[in-house]
C-alpha cells in the first residue's frame, strides 16, 4: 500500500506542477515579461512548488531534516538529471547573464546553505527568515532589471498556453488543480516514503535524496523538456538556475520557520558530504560550459552531467544509513 502511495503521491505531484506552471506562466506573460525573468522567477517558483509543499509537510509531521534531504537531492537532480537531459535532447546556449549574475547568485546560496549547517548543525528560524529576505532581494533586483529591459516579446507557445483565449477564470482553476493536486500529492509522498524507509531500514536521508528528490523534480524535467523541444533555451536555463535558488531559499526558509531544521550530530557528516554533492554539480555546469564551444552544454556534456548524477545516485544507496 505504501508503494500506491508513493506513485499516486509523484502522480499528483506532475499533475499538479504542470497545472501551476500553466497557470503561472499565464498570469505572467500578462505583465510582457522576458523568457529568462519567466523562467528565473515564475516558472521557478511553480516548479519548486512541490519541494514546498513536500517539505513543509514533513515539517508538519516531525521529519524537517526530509525537507534538507529533498532540498539538495532535487538541486543535484535539477543539474544532473533534468539539465543533462534536456541538453542530450538539444544543445543549450549560456549567455554572458548566466556567468555574470544568475551562476553566482546560485553559488552563493548554495555555498550559504553549507556554511550554516556546518557551523550550527541545524537552520533556525533566524536563518529562515535570512534566506526570505535574501531571496526577496534577489526577485527585487529582477523586477528592476526587467523594467529596464522591455525587450520582452510575446510568448505563448513554449508551454501550450495562449492567453489571448485563456480567461481568467480557467487560469484561477489551472492554479487550483495545481495546488489541490500538489498538497495531496506531497502528503501521500511523504506518508509512503517514510514508511518504506522504515520496513527496509533505509535512512530517511537516502529516500529523501533519492526517491522524493526526483519526485519533486519531475515538474522541473517535463517543464524543461518541453521548453528543449520548442527551443525556448532561456526559458529552460532560468529554470533550472531559479529553482535551485527557490529550493534553498524559500523552501528551507519557509520550513525552518515552521519547523526549525535540526540535524543529528551523527548525520551531519553525511549530509555535508551530500551538499558538497550539490556544490559539485553547480561548479560543473561553469567548468563544462567553459569548455571548448564556450557558452554552449552540448550533447556529450549532457551526457557527462547525466552519469555524474547516476554516479551519484549509485554512491547513495552503496553506501546509505
Amino acid at each position: 500500500m505504501n508503494i500506491v502511495f508513493v506513485l499516486l503521491g509523484l502522480t499528483l505531484l506532475v499533475v499538479g506542477g504542470e497545472f501551476l506552471v500553466r497557470s503561472s506562466v499565464a498570469i505572467s506573460l500578462k505583465f510582457h515579461l522576458s523568457r529568462m525573468i519567466i523562467g528565473l522567477t515564475v516558472v521557478s517558483f511553480a516548479t519548486s512548488a512541490p519541494e514546498l509543499f513536500v517539505s513543509v509537510q514533513a515539517a508538519f509531521d516531525g521529519y524537517p531534516y526530509i525537507a534538507l534531504g529533498n532540498v539538495i537531492g532535487s538541486n543535484i537532480a535539477n543539474i544532473g538529471l533534468v539539465l543533462g537531459v534536456t541538453a542530450i535532447i538539444s544543445p543549450l546556449f549560456l549567455d554572458r547573464d548566466f556567468y555574470k549574475f544568475n551562476w553566482p547568485v546560485m553559488m552563493l546560496f548554495s555555498g550559504s546553505l553549507y556554511l550554516i549547517l556546518k557551523s550550527g548543525n541545524n537552520i533556525g528560524r533566524s536563518e529562515g527568515v535570512g534566506l526570505l529576505v535574501a531571496l526577496m532581494a534577489y526577485l527585487w533586483f529582477l523586477v528592476q532589471k526587467a523594467r529596464k529591459n522591455k525587450k520582452a516579446k510575446k510568448v505563448t507557445d513554449q508551454l501550450g498556453i495562449d492567453t489571448e483565449t485563456a480567461s481568467n477564470f480557467k487560469i484561477l482553476l489551472w492554479f487550483l488543480i495545481g495546488g489541490i493536486s500538489l498538497w495531496g500529492g506531497s502528503e501521500l509522498l511523504v506518508k509512503g516514503a517514510v514508511s518504506i524507509a522504515r520496513y527496509f531500514e533505509v535512512s530517511n536521508r537516502v529516500i529523501a535524496v533519492s526517491m522524493i528528490a526526483i519526485g519533486t523534480s519531475i515538474p522541473e524535467l517535463a517543464a524543461s523538456v518541453v521548453a528543449a523541444l520548442k527551443h525556448e533555451k532561456a526559458l529552460l536555463i532560468g529554470n533550472i538556475i531559479g529553482s535551485n535558488i527557490f529550493n534553498i531559499a524559500s523552501v528551507l526558509g519557509i520550513t525552518a520557520i515552521v519547523q526549525p531544521i535540526v540535524i543529528v550530530e551523527s548525520s551531519v557528516a553525511l549530509l555535508l558530504n551530500d551538499i558538497l554533492w550539490m556544490l559539485g554539480f553547480s561548479t560543473a555546469i561553469y567548468l563544462l560550459a567553459r569548455l571548448p564551444k564556450k557558452y554552449l552544454l552540448t550533447r556529450y556534456k549532457g551526457i557527462l552531467l547525466f552519469v555524474a548524477y547516476a554516479v551519484f545516485m549509485t554512491f547513495i544507496f552503496i553506501n546509505y544509513r
